[in-house]
C-alpha cells in the first residue's frame, strides 16, 4: 500500500508537470550545468531510470545503451517522457512505479540512474537499496542531485527554505547521499560538488 508521504509526492508532480520543464530552465543552466551530460557519458547496457520526470535525461544516453526503462510517480510527467522518447526515436519501457519499490526483478539492469530526485523521494534509503538490489554486479548508480552548499552562507539560506519546503512539499535542500552509497557496500568511482557546492554527481559501483 502507497504511503501517505508518497501519495503527497504523486498530487505534487502531477500539478508541476505540465510547467516543469520551464520551471527548472534557469536551475539548469546556471547550477546543474553539464550534470545530465555528464550522467548519461556514464551510461551502459540496461538502463533504469528512477524518477524518470519527463525524460529530460533521455537525449544524454551513452550510445552503448542497449535498453531503456524508466518509472514516475506521475501519470502526466510521464506523458511527456513518451512524447520526448517519441520524438528522439529511443524505445523507452516508461511506467508508473514507485522508487521505493520497483516491480523489476534482482540483478535486471546494468545501470541505475536517479537525477534531481532524491531530495524529494520519502526514504531515500529504501530508493537507494531498491536500486542496488535491481542492478547487476558490477553495475553502475548515477546520482545527480542538489544537496547543501558548502558556502556557509548559501547553506543557511537552504536551511531556511527547508522550513518551508520540507512541511509543504517534502522538498529536502540539505540531503546527501553520497554516505547513504557507501554504506551500502558500493564502491564510489568518482564523486564531485559544484555549482556553489549545491550540486553533487556520483558514480558508484555494485561489487561484482
Amino acid at each position: 500500500m502507497e504511503s501517505r508521504a508518497t501519495s503527497k509526492q504523486r498530487r505534487l508532480w502531477d500539478r508541476t508537470a505540465p510547467d516543469y520543464d520551464r520551471g527548472i530552465a534557469w536551475f539548469e543552466r546556471n547550477l546543474l550545468r553539464d550534470g545530465r551530460e555528464w550522467l548519461g557519458a556514464r551510461t551502459r547496457g540496461s538502463v533504469l531510470m528512477v524518477a524518470v520526470g519527463t525524460g529530460r535525461d533521455l537525449p544524454f544516453l551513452h550510445d552503448d545503451v542497449t535498453a531503456v526503462a524508466g518509472i514516475d510517480l506521475s501519470p502526466p510527467m510521464l506523458d511527456q517522457a513518451r512524447a520526448r522518447a517519441t520524438e528522439l526515436a529511443r524505445s523507452a519501457d516508461l511506467r508508473e512505479g514507485d522508487a521505493e519499490h520497483l516491480s523489476f526483478a534482482d540483478a535486471s539492469f546494468d545501470t541505475v540512474t536517479c537525477v534531481l530526485s532524491l531530495c524529494t523521494i520519502p526514504r531515500p534509503e529504501a530508493a537507494l537499496a531498491e536500486a542496488r538490489r535491481v542492478l547487476r554486479p558490477g553495475g553502475r548508480l548515477l546520482l545527480l542531485d542538489h544537496i547543501g552548499s558548502t558556502w556557509p552562507p548559501v547553506r543557511l539560506g537552504q536551511w531556511l527554505v527547508e522550513a518551508i519546503t520540507v512541511p509543504s512539499a517534502g522538498e529536502h535542500f540539505t540531503r546527501r547521499q553520497l554516505g547513504r552509497v557507501r554504506g551500502l557496500g558500493f564502491e564510489i568511482v568518482e564523486s564531485d560538488r559544484y555549482g556553489l557546492g549545491m550540486i553533487e554527481r556520483v558514480h558508484a559501483v555494485k561489487p561484482a
